[in-house]
Formats: C-alpha cells, structure tokens, sequence
C-alpha cells in the first residue's frame, strides 16, 4: 500500500495532477426513468519529446500535440509540464550468469542513479532477478535502505524477500534460466498496481528470457494495465549477447527506452539519460469519445504539430470494464 507520507503528498499536488486523478462526470444528468451510469474515465500520458538531435524538448504547449484513440482524434483536457506529480520506481536488476562481468558497476550506477533522481514524495523499491525473483527493497524513500537493497544484489543466489504471484511462487523455482518477464509481471500486478502517478521500470539486463512461466506479451499487458513504462539499460556479456527485438517490444509498447551499454562509464550515462526523461515530461489527459465499459485495448497515438519532433508516449491502454 502507498505510504502515508506519498498519499499525502499527492492530495497536495497541482490542481492539474489532481483532476488528472479524477473520473468524468456523468455525461448525462439523471433523468426520472433512471440514472444515466455511463461515465468516461480520464486518460492521463506522460509523453516525453525530443528533437532530432535527440535532445529533449522542454517548451511545447497544448497546442503543439496531437492526441488520437483507435485512429479517432482526441481533445487534450488537460495539459502540464510541469513534474509535479511523484514518481514511483521500481529498479529491477538481472543478476543472471551472463551479468556477473558488469554487476559491481552496475551496482555503484544503479545506487547513484536513485540517489538523483529520487525527490520528496517519490517512493523506490529494487528487485532481483535470474532463475528466481527476489524483492531486496519494498517501496521506500529512504536512500540508504535503497543502497543497501541495490548492493545486496548477487548473482544466481536466490532468497530475500520473495514475491509470489501468477507466474509463482517465484523466489522458489530454483532452475535455470532468467526470469526477466516474471519479474516485470511481479513488479506490476504485486507492487505498481496499487501506486498512483508517475509510474517506471528501470531495468538493467541483457534481456534474454529462459525460464519465465509468463510470456512476453503478459508482461507487456500487466504494464499496460498499471500504466507503467519500462526502460531497457542493455548490459550483455559479448559472449552471450542481448535481445534487443524484445528489449524493444517491452520499452516501445510502454512508452520507454532501450539504451545499449557496453562500459561502466556509459553505463552511468544511460542511468543519467533516464533520470533527465522522467524529470522533462508532459502530462496530456482527455475523455475518450468510445465511453464503452468492455475492457478492450485501445491504441493511443501522440504526435506534435512539428514533424521533426519524436514523441515517446505509451501505445495504449486497456478500457475500464464494468
């Protein structure tokens, strides 16, 4: 459960983040044959823009984006840029065979990296992962528990904190293998699913699965369904490799990046890279025309008015059903 500091925290945000919260009233009032109980829910994006340099752009208006749903064009209801909603992390670290060359440095960056980017309101929790999934940190703010979390990563050692869930009981398979899509499943259906505002993955892997009891496309939907971006920091052993199709399939379907990393050095780079994305995001929300209830995926498409800008914006999200 979010702490009672967060909570706190997020009713005293901008009145923007807290309409972004709320569901649309009813489209109808009620009439004497009955109540009218359609209602549409608010789509909220966070949507990061860069140019063709790549660099981020920081001074767009409502005016400049163009939202659709299902190829049908959306009206922007709501509209910031400002970064005042918090942010929820959650740092999963593979810790697989294929990692043990990089795991120290990974380590050092990944501990920098959430001393940086973590602000006031902003809760982290870290995992691990190989044959097993194992929670080192549950959500927290506190910097030196996340340090130690990070630091007592290892590799193919499994125990901690176990998480059971769908694919479990994870934390007590014991084979080979790397479980990269169970972790992500855990993460969102057992940890980000009950998290408001800003949600993210940060995932430092080589993105090779062998052994999950859930399929990529699971994994994908369970961010989908807690509106949770992930990001690929892709760390491979050159004798081993990394699967750059699936780190792609898991960032783009969610609206995240995948960064390749071949040193210590870039690694810290990538680690800064991401802590600026989550720091420059627009936050774009609007009411569906299709106010049906079934639960279906709906395809989102966020552009800019200026063709040479790139949007990074999640692909979708699924309906609420009754």
């Amino acid at each position: 459960m979010p702490s009672v500091k967060k909570l706190l925290m997020q009713l005293a945000t901008a009145t923007v983040a807290a309409s972004l919260a709320l569901p649309a009233m009813p489209q109808e009032p009620a009439t004497q044959g009955g109540t009218i109980k359609s209602q549409v829910t608010l789509v909220n994006i966070f949507a990061t823009v860069r140019d063709k340099n790549k660099k981020i752009v920081t001074d767009l208006k409502k005016e400049d984006f163009k939202l659709s749903e299902d190829n049908q064009d959306q009206t922007i209801a709501f509209f910031s840029k400002e970064s005042t909603l918090p942010i929820t992390l959650a740092l999963l670290l593979d810790t697989s065979g294929s990692e043990q060359f990089m795991l120290g440095g990974i380590q050092e960056a990944g501990s920098s990296f959430l001393a940086r980017v973590l602000r006031k309101g902003d809760e982290a929790l870290v995992m691990s992962f190989d044959s097993d999934v194992d929670l080192l940190s549950d959500f927290t703010d506190d910097r030196a528990i996340l340090d130690r979390a990070v630091h007592k990563a290892r590799v193919n050692i499994p125990g901690g904190g176990m998480i059971a869930g769908n694919p479990g009981p994870i934390g007590t398979q014991h084979q080979t293998g790397t479980a990269l899509y169970d972790a992500i499943y855990l993460a969102c259906s057992e940890k980000l699913n009950t998290e408001a505002g800003r949600k993210a993955i940060i995932i430092v892997t080589d993105a090779q699965d062998e052994g999950s009891r859930v399929r990529i496309e699971e994994a994908i939907e369970s961010a989908q369904r807690t509106d949770t971006v992930i990001h690929l920091l892709l760390v491979a052993d050159p004798r081993y490799g990394a699967n750059v199709s699936a780190a792609k399939k898991l960032a783009e379907e969610t609206g995240g990046r995948v960064i390749s990393v071949s040193s210590e050095r870039k690694l810290s780079q990538a680690f800064d890279e991401i802590s600026e994305e989550l720091r420059s995001q627009y936050t774009l929300g609007y009411y569906p025309t299709n106010s049906a209830r079934d639960g279906k995926f709906r395809k989102i498409k966020v552009d800019t008015t200026n063709h040479d800008l790139k949007v990074l914006a999640r692909k979708g999200y699924y309906a609420p059903k009754e």
